[in-house]
Formats: structure tokens, sequence, C-alpha cells
């Protein structure tokens, strides 16, 4: 009985023994414990620093990274700034004076390419000056690691291991140190484009320029506020839709050649043309055109960046007829000093009495020249009325002050003396300035016995006046216009309308003026005379 009781307890212990080994068997090792865990925290790292939105918290999941699998208490990040200098960016468990200490140290230039890890495993056996060992002993640092961080293979900073004891750094640490500066430079590259490509979105969004993109088929993908407000349509409304929806029927021949210089990679400069708002009105644009290319640098699509220059045509425009006015202006005033000289030679006694004749007279021509420059220049007292008619049109025509042959005076004025306003002055000066450059060049001023007549009357239409002139050459209606006739058209269009009778003794015009261009102020305390 003892015996089969002995056997029995050591039957049971045997039993016991085996299941213990079974279990241990079954009990995963720490090796795999120790890879599990590390699994978990690249993971965990992945998914922070997807979550991240800055550039702190994506150095703060490094940090927790790097000191937890890396099995480290101190760690930094430092990044080149843009003098080439390493800087910390983050860290863990230094103290300033150590980071001011070594702060621009650094094996690698800023751009290196296959730049390789560095392990320290003693700073005791290091190849480095003396003053740098001693800073890092007196952080109680034996062993370090810089691990290169890098963007497109280029060098664009660093992180670092510190251990307080000297460190023999194993393959699988040397592995996880790369991974993670791997995800790290993904991660500060993902947020320098994120953070550029917000900001070139506000920019394009803010701009007053009408930025525009579209696809190779003409399809237009973006559109912003600045094109909106030029075009006037809502993306909503616009997106999806032809780029030939803006372009007037006229020039829908312009948009093929556009793309086909696009899809040879072309950029289109400055192209300036018209498109077509959706109110249906034109607009002068100036277009800027540039390819867009994808991850393959294959075109895509194009970018269009179109500038209203309607103001700018316009002042062209107005600089054009400005130079024009200035260049006719100054032919006529060649053209009437030599009137004035050949008409006062023959009556000259003295070579002093035809001087002084033609003096006085030229000076009066600058008198009434003056009269067609605007007012812009008077003070706000003396531009609040204008001149009277009668006033305005002996100025203009003093310069012809003198006796016809036949006795009579050159020019006389009678009629209503009516102010005018000073908007007023700038365009009746004009109107009578030629008709007395062309009557001295064509008509009765041109010869010695010529005269010109002006009457002035106020209607209920308006102002009348009639220029009449007699005693010149036989006159021709004119058949081709010039720029002064041109100049006489766009003046009479601001102040009312006019006519011409082509009589054999002289040209008679009427020129009516409309009744706003009667100062009522001036006219209640101003004598007419009818």
């Amino acid at each position: 009985m003892e015996r089969t009781g002995s056997t029995a307890v050591a039957s049971i212990s045997e039993h016991l023994q085996i299941q213990a080994q079974q279990a241990q068997a079954r009990e995963p090792s720490q090796e795999v414990v120790h890879n599990a865990q590390e699994l978990n925290a690249l993971y965990r790292f992945t998914d922070r620093l997807y979550r991240a939105r800055s550039l702190e918290q994506i150095y703060a999941a490094s940090l927790d990274a790097i000191c937890e699998t890396l099995d480290c208490t101190r760690a930094s990040i430092l990044r080149f700034d843009a003098a080439g200098v390493m800087r910390f960016v983050a860290w863990r468990g230094l103290s300033d004076s150590y980071r001011h200490a070594v702060e621009g140290h650094s094996p690698w230039r800023a751009g290196d390419s296959n730049a390789e890890p560095i392990f320290v495993e003693d700073i005791l056996n290091a190849d480095e000056p003396d003053a740098l060992k001693q800073t890092v002993l007196s952080e109680n640092v034996r062993a370090m690691a810089f691990i290169p961080l890098e963007i497109e293979d280029r060098v664009v900073g660093k992180f670092m291991l510190y251990y307080d004891d000297p460190h023999v750094f194993s393959e699988r640490e040397h592995e996880l140190s790369l991974i993670i500066a791997r995800q790290l430079g993904f991660a500060i590259d993902r947020s320098l484009v994120d953070g550029a490509a917000r900001r070139l979105a506000a920019l394009v969004e803010s701009s007053n320029d009408a930025i525009i993109a579209k696809d190779l088929d003409g399809i237009i993908t973006d559109w912003n506020n600045g094109a909106e407000q030029l075009f006037g349509y809502k993306p909503h409304e616009i997106i999806g839709k032809s780029v030939m929806i803006l372009i007037p029927s006229d020039r829908h021949d312009e948009e093929p050649k556009i793309l086909e210089r696009i899809r040879a990679g072309e950029r289109v400069e400055h192209y300036e043309t018209v498109r077509q708002r959706k109110d249906g009105g034109l607009v002068d644009i100036s277009l800027t055109i540039s390819p867009i290319r994808g991850a393959s640098g294959r075109v895509v699509g194009a970018s269009k960046i179109a500038r209203d220059i309607s103001e700018r045509r316009r002042a062209q425009e107005q600089q054009q007829l400005l130079l024009k006015e200035m260049n006719h202006r100054v032919k006529n005033l060649f053209a009437l000093a030599g009137s004035i000289v050949a008409l006062n030679v023959k009556n000259a006694v003295t070579p002093a009495d035809l001087a002084a004749t033609v003096s006085d007279q030229l000076v009066a021509l600058s008198r009434a020249h003056a009269l067609t420059m605007a007012p812009a220049s008077l003070g706000n007292d003396e531009a609040r009325h204008g001149a009277t008619l009668h006033s305005l049109i002996e100025a203009i025509l003093m310069p012809y002050t003198g006796w016809a042959s036949n006795g009579r005076p050159r020019f006389s004025i009678s009629g209503d003396d009516i102010p005018i306003t000073v908007a007023a002055v700038t365009p009746v000066a004009l109107l009578f300035h030629e008709f007395a450059t062309n009557a001295a060049k064509y008509g009765s001023l041109s010869t010695e016995r010529g005269i010109v007549d002006v009457t002035c009357r106020e209607t209920d239409e308006g102002i009348r006046v009639v220029w009449r002139e007699a005693g010149g050459p036989r006159v021709q209606p004119v058949s081709i216009e010039g720029f002064g006739s041109k100049l006489i058209n766009a003046s009479v269009s601001q102040v009312g309308r006019i006519s011409r009778s082509w009589n054999p003794d002289g040209v008679v015009i009427e020129l009516v003026l409309v009744r706003r261009l009667i100062d009522p102020l001036a006219a209640a305390a101003t004598p007419r005379s009818r």
C-alpha cells in the first residue's frame, strides 16, 4: 500500500511538472512581448502623426515614441533654420545651459544627402573636442545617437538620444531609429506642404485678380472670389462648365490655341483679350496661363490669372487722345503764328511795329489757349463759377483784334452775355478755339478783309450761338474728318449740338448749348445784353 501511495504521489508530481512545462511553453517569451510593445508604440506613433495638426503635436508624438521604443528618458529634435544653423525645436530632460552650449553643432550641413546615423556608445571614447565632451558629461550624458531627418533625401535636421551610462546600440535600435526618422521626416514635410497649401489657398482666395483652374478639356475646376467679382458667376454656377462660357463668340478660336500651348507645357504670358461677364457685358483683361502638372510631371490642366485692364485701356486711350490733341494744337499754333505774321506784315510801318503787334497777338493767343485747359488748378472759390460766354469768346478771338481792310472790326460779339458753369468752360473754349483756328487757317480770318460775327441768344432750349464768317475765301464742305473735326464732335457731345452751313461768302456755324451749362448763381447777378 505504501508503495502504491508513493507511486501515486510521484505520478501526480510528474504530471504537474509536465503541465508546468507545457504551460511555460505556451507563454510568450520576453522577446515576443518586447516586440509586441514596440509594434504597439509604433502604431500609436503613426496614428498620432496622422492626427497631428501642428508641428508641435508632431514633435510631441515623436519624442514619446523615441523614449518608449528606444528606452531613453531624454531626447531632442533639431532642425536647420533659414541661415543653416541647427536649432532645438523640441526636447525632453535637457537643461537650458546644455542646449545653449551645443546648439549649432551638427555632423551634417543643411541639404546634405546620404547621411548616416551616428551612434556614440561612450562620450569618453568619442573623437570630439575636450570642451564638447566636458559639456556633454556635465549634463550626465555618457552615450548618445545622432539620427538624420531627411525630406526628399536632403538633411533638414536630426533627432538625438541621450543615455546616462555607456550604451551599446543594438541592430534593432538602429532599425527603430531609422523608422522613427522616416516617419518624422514625412510628417514634417506633410505639415510644411499643408501649411504652404493653406497659405496659397488663402492668397488665391483673397486675391483681387481672377484665378481660375481648368482641365485639358477646358472644364472649370476651381474659381476664386476674384473671378466671381470680375465675371459675376458664383462657384456653384460655373465649376464643371466649359470655360467657353466666358469667351465672346467672335473669339472662340482662342481657346483651342491656348489649350494646345498648355498641353505642350508652355506658359502664356500677359495675353490681352476680351471676356464676357454673366450679365453679357464685355471686359478687357490680361491673362497669364500656366500648365498644372500632376505628381508624375504630366500636364493635367491649366491655371489662369485674369486681371481687369479696362481702366488701363481707358487711360491709354485718353493718353493717346491727349497726345493727338497736343500734336494738333502745336501744329495749329505754328500755323496761326505764321498767319498772324503774314496778316500784319503788310500793314507794319517798321520792323519794330511788326514785332510789337505780333508779340501782342501771340500773348493774346497764349491767353486764349490757356482757356482751353481744364480749370483744375483753380481754388474752390475761384472754380465755383465759370466765365461769361462773351468774355470766353473774346479771349479766344483776342489774337485777331484789329480791323479788316474794309474798315470793319475783325470780329464782333453781340447778344446775351450768359454766365456758364465751370464744367462747361473747357469744352466750350475748345469749340471756339477750333472755330477760330479754322477761320485763321482756311476761313475769313485768313484774309485781310475777312470778319467773324458771333451772336448769343438764350432760348427755352438753352443758349443759341451763331458763328458767321464773311469776306474770306470761297469755302467747300469738309469731306475728310481730321482730328480737329473729331475734337469738335467730342466737345459738342458734352454740351449740346452743332450744325454748319457752307455759304459762298463763309461758313455759318450754329451751336446750341444745353441749359444745364448756364450758371444759375452767376446769372442772377449778371446783366444781359439783348
